[in-house]
């Protein structure tokens, strides 16, 4: 019973009803657990997150984090602000400030020291009890409007990684892939991930 009612609120937004938050304010909140800013809306992160999904983005982490050395593109992994661009150009007018669980960003240009200002060209979250609702729906008509090219959605419980790309400004699903199983970047095409080595 606390996992849901944790999860709903996680899912449902805080802060004065009405209001359209930006980045600006985001900025200056002073709340004592981690937020996201969606469209405008105060969004809770997930409390400290549990072994299993540590374990996973730390494997996930380490095995695309060997393959970019030396590379152009990079990751980045949570707590990093990836401010989209989604319905407002300007920095300090942007309505959607979150925190991936692992980004591959291909344009340095979009990275600075207080996080990247533009669109990641892979998101990976990794779920759970307290985030699935929003990993699922809001953040994924949030990348997919934003034109993330990649979104991995991770499912440490099952054992099952769920890709989708971006065709056409819509995200298309190209399968849901199982323990024994090699997943295809489609960001970095060279790149396959076991994922027996990901979920050990």
């Amino acid at each position: 019973m606390e996992d849901i009612k944790r999860e709903n609120l996680i899912a449902e937004p805080i802060g004065e009803y009405g209001v359209e938050y930006t980045y600006a304010d985001y900025m200056k909140f002073e709340f004592e657990e981690m937020v996201e800013l969606i469209r405008g809306k105060i969004f809770r992160m997930s409390p400290a997150p549990k072994a299993s999904h540590q374990s996973v983005s730390v494997s996930l982490s380490s095995i695309i984090w060997t393959y970019l050395k030396g590379k152009t593109c990079q990751i980045y992994a949570a707590p990093f602000d990836v401010i989209l661009p989604v319905s407002n150009k300007k920095r300090e007018k942007a309505t959607t400030v979150v925190q991936p669980d692992i980004c591959v960003i291909c344009n340095p240009e979009i990275v600075e020291e207080a996080g990247c200002f533009g669109v990641p060209d892979w998101i990976i979250e990794i779920l759970s009890p307290h985030t699935s609702k929003k990993d699922l729906q809001l953040k994924f008509d949030v990348y997919e409007e934003a034109g993330v090219k990649e979104y991995w959605i991770v499912m440490p419980q099952e054992k099952l990684i769920e890709v989708f790309i971006l065709e056409n400004s819509k995200y298309k699903r190209v399968k849901t892939y199982a323990q024994d199983d090699e997943v295809p970047s489609h960001t970095l095409p060279e790149l396959s991930l076991k994922l027996e080595e990901v979920f050990g």
